[in-house]
């Protein structure tokens, strides 16, 4: 899902939409053991850490205010946004690695999603709590700085965005050199 959240809606409805509109279960699965998830069509899980649980919750508001989708490029750019917008622990982690794949056919979308959220601010340092999911989302998203839109790329984000890249790509695809130069030796 990639759409717009009416900016009157409380963030609680906006994240209750998309919830469901992303086949996600009531409350969004926060305290299952583990995560479930498919890329590629091939189904696969990992479990759901306490630092994940505490994440997560900011990390959905943040796919509510943004507009990003769920699907593997929507995925890099609220990956990018957040690493833009300085996260860290598991929301950087999975925004990289999320980045290595989707930088390879969407680099131009991952880049934008970059930029912007380098003039913006996440929820990650605030509770998510009831009086959170009670704002409204027109708030939330000039809070944020999401109501603006970005200037023009500097030099100074486009070397980052390159650094993240490297990163990103050293993450995703540094062990397939490894493993295939082990199956080269092993046959």
């Amino acid at each position: 899902m990639s759409a717009r959240v009416d900016d009157t809606l409380s963030i609680r409805a906006g994240r209750d939409a998309y919830f469901s509109a992303n086949g996600f279960p009531a409350g969004g699965g926060y305290d299952a053991k583990w995560v479930k998830l498919k890329a590629f069509g091939i189904p696969f899980a990992f479990p759901n850490t306490e630092a994940r649980k505490r994440q997560v919750p900011a990390h959905d508001i943040h796919h509510v205010l943004t507009g990003y989708g769920t699907d593997l490029v929507g995925e890099a750019e609220i990956g990018a946004w957040e690493i833009g917008s300085v996260c860290d622990g598991p929301a950087r982690h999975l925004g990289l690695r999320v980045m290595g794949m989707a930088n390879l056919w969407a680099p131009g979308r991952v880049f934008r999603a970059f930029v912007r959220g380098r003039h913006c601010k996440n929820f990650y340092q605030t509770e998510i709590d009831d009086g959170m999911l009670a704002r409204v989302v027109g708030e939330a998203r000039k809070e944020l700085g999401l109501d603006l839109d970005p200037p023009p790329a500097t030099v100074a984000e486009r070397v980052a965005f390159l650094g993240f890249s490297t990163l990103a790509a050293a993450i995703t695809w540094g062990p397939l050199p490894v493993l295939a130069a082990l199956w080269w030796w092993l046959s």
